[in-house]
């Protein structure tokens, strides 16, 4: 099995993240392999945008928690010290897979630099919302966006668990 097939079989999600912020090179690194994620008609059509302001990402998590209807406190990124946020111009019929792949790429390069990583949602309600039409704002980004997704990442607290076992029955071909 080759380093790249490990690497996928291995991965998995975390939901318990050490207080430790990864390197800005790491950080970069993962979010440059999510912008060479493949695109519907080569448009490009993703934004990443890194959260790495505590302040500012406990806001996102209290405001995604709301959305969520957990209670107050309730930490939807497990402690992660970072939160990638792919968006997606709402315009291109292919944002939802753009960004998708975006966030696939990236939770596969972070495994493979030694990071762990959790796919959030969420991210739609939060930028259809005033909310996160004024960190689009601060960000001088204007158009009309729509959230894909969130990527908890960092360092996990404890290893991962085994994968479970595949289910049968879910690979064909038509010859």
């Amino acid at each position: 099995m080759s380093d790249l097939q490990q690497v996928l079989r291995s991965r998995r999600s975390c939901r318990n993240f050490k207080p430790v912020m990864p390197s800005r090179e790491d950080i970069d690194q993962v979010m440059g392999v999510g912008l060479y994620a493949p695109t519907g008609m080569g448009k490009q059509s993703t934004k990443i945008i890194a959260v790495t302001n505590k302040k500012l990402r406990d806001l996102i998590a209290d405001e995604n928690a709301r959305i969520g209807g957990w209670k107050e406190g309730f930490d939807p990124f497990y402690g992660a010290p970072v939160i990638l946020i792919v968006i997606a111009d709402a315009s291109c019929p292919t944002a939802v897979y753009d960004g998708s792949a975006a966030l696939a790429q990236m939770m596969i390069s972070a495994q493979d630099l030694g990071l762990s990583t959790c796919w959030i949602h969420r991210a739609k309600e939060e930028f259809d919302s005033e909310f996160g039409k004024k960190i689009l704002k601060e960000l001088g980004l204007n158009g009309n966006f729509v959230g894909i997704g969130h990527l908890a990442l960092g360092f996990a607290a404890e290893p991962a668990a085994a994968p479970a076992p595949r289910q049968p029955d879910r690979a064909f071909y038509l010859e």
